[in-house]
């Protein structure tokens, strides 16, 4: 008689030992599933914190920045670089709402500019720009039209917190020669870096 209940209190213990051991892995597997989602969270929050303070990406559309960009080509645009001459530059289209351009920054406040046979003056003295020393070489005729700042701006020098911004394809782009300078707080970010296509991942000039 003994024997028998000593055999049942080990069956019981055995079915309790378990079910504690079901409960334990399902506790453990809980526990693992929500460290799991926080960590993603975790993640997921940093990654939208640098995409919306830090960098976002930028895809070309377009052919107004060739031959230095592509359409399709993939970029990184840093959001809190400040802006120098020559700088790539995504901002706020002036006069088509919710639309982005991308364009080179020629002229920073204070600089007077002038292009006379493809030569670039900023402030009467001579600037190369050799991001397009292969396309003027190769181009038959001027590939950037003879043009003054003050014809077409009216100013004599770029204003305070304002910039001058040309394409790269001075024959295809619509920029600062037809719509004016832009201001410091459309610009969104400032791009050298290229993602897409992988042979032409690297700095951009």
């Amino acid at each position: 008689m003994a024997s028998n209940r000593e055999q049942n209190t080990n069956r019981i213990s055995s079915r309790m030992s378990k079910h504690e051991s079901e409960e334990s892995a399902l506790v453990w597997l809980g526990k693992e599933i929500i460290s799991t989602l926080i960590y993603v969270g975790v993640i997921l929050g940093i990654f939208l914190l640098i995409q919306t303070f830090l960098f976002a990406q930028v895809s070309i559309d377009g052919q107004s920045m060739a031959p230095t960009l592509q359409p399709n080509d993939r970029l990184i645009s840093n959001k809190i670089s400040s802006i120098e001459r020559f700088d790539i530059v995504v901002f706020d289209s002036p006069d088509e709402p919710d639309k982005q351009y991308i364009k080179r920054v020629i002229g920073i406040p204070g600089d007077h500019i002038e292009f006379t046979e493809d030569q670039l003056y900023l402030n009467g003295e001579a600037v190369d720009e050799p991001y397009l020393n292969e396309i003027i070489a190769a181009y038959p005729g001027t590939y950037t039209a003879n043009f003054s700042m003050v014809d077409i701006t009216g100013e004599e020098t770029v204003p305070e917190g304002q910039y001058f911004v040309m394409g790269d394809n001075r024959v295809n782009s619509r920029d600062s020669r037809s719509f004016g300078f832009i201001s410091e707080e459309a610009i969104s970010g400032e791009t050298r870096l290229q993602l897409w296509p992988l042979s032409e991942i690297g700095f951009l000039y």
